[in-house]
């Protein structure tokens, strides 16, 4: 095994370890299964969900739903973005509303939007609304600091406006926007559940959790805490991948 890989290896299962011991130490000194359960009785636990039809049907549901929040935050993001930056008129409506969404609590924001939509699509648009701000900050900073002689360049060699966006703007935006992304990505999933938790869906992760609570099974309530934990880390792997970002950085 090579010495990057045996480092890499470690800097994973020593933390592992050390937290599982942590566990196992304080189910051992609570002794009490409702507080603190066991890694085993939630492992176990764990287990019977997932040989249930409604554990993945709750978890596609939520990633699909969760997910297609983000992409429309990350659509409408970027386009207020390209908006504030191009027009100043746009700037001025659209800037402080932009704000406003940024510094509103999001159970606030869960409650006024179950007023007005179905509770299905209340995380959806939660998580859409939780996107869009991170993407639009992001996407602004690589707009207002393209390389300006570039851009003189590119009107210089009469560029017109696909070529200069496709030479000189995206070149530029892309690390901006995978990095506003990646950001994003993990507060649309966390805030997307807290969603589902208050307006509880038929089929949700978040109702699940709800529910583990009300009826005190706590091994149910860590293990989906789990599959959140999980489903959170995978889903940012994935997008990282699709938009070549290793290491924190992008490609």
């Amino acid at each position: 095994m090579k010495p990057g890989l045996k480092t890499k290896s470690a800097r994973i299962l020593l933390p592992a370890a050390f937290w599982l011991a942590v566990w196992c130490l304080a189910a051992a000194c609570v002794d009490q299964p409702l507080l603190v359960p066991s890694p085993i009785a939630v492992l176990r636990r764990l287990g019977e969900l997932a040989a249930a039809p409604l554990f993945w049907r709750s978890a596609l549901v939520s990633l699909l739903r969760i997910f297609c929040g983000a992409l429309a935050g990350t659509i409408f993001g970027t386009l207020c973005a390209v908006l504030t930056c191009r027009f100043h008129l746009a700037d001025w409506i659209l800037t402080p509303a932009i704000r406003l969404v940024r510094a509103t609590p999001v159970a606030s924001f869960i409650i006024l939007v179950l007023l007005w939509v179905s509770t299905g699509k209340v995380p959806g648009v939660i998580s859409a609304l939780m996107v869009l701000p991170v993407v639009w900050e992001s996407v602004s900073a690589g707009i207002r600091t393209t390389d300006p002689q570039l851009l003189e360049l590119a009107k210089a060699y009469q560029f017109g406006s696909y070529k200069t966006m496709r030479y000189v703007y995206l070149p530029a935006l892309k690390p901006h926007f995978a990095a506003g992304v990646c950001t994003a990505i993990g507060l649309a999933w966390k805030s997307g559940v807290a969603a589902e938790v208050l307006c509880l869906p038929k089929a949700a992760i978040g109702t699940q959790v709800y529910y583990s609570k009300i009826y005190l099974e706590t091994p149910s309530l860590f293990a989906w805490t789990a599959v959140v934990i999980v489903l959170s880390m995978l889903l940012e792997r994935v997008v990282r991948r699709l938009l070549g970002v290793k290491g924190g950085r992008s490609a």
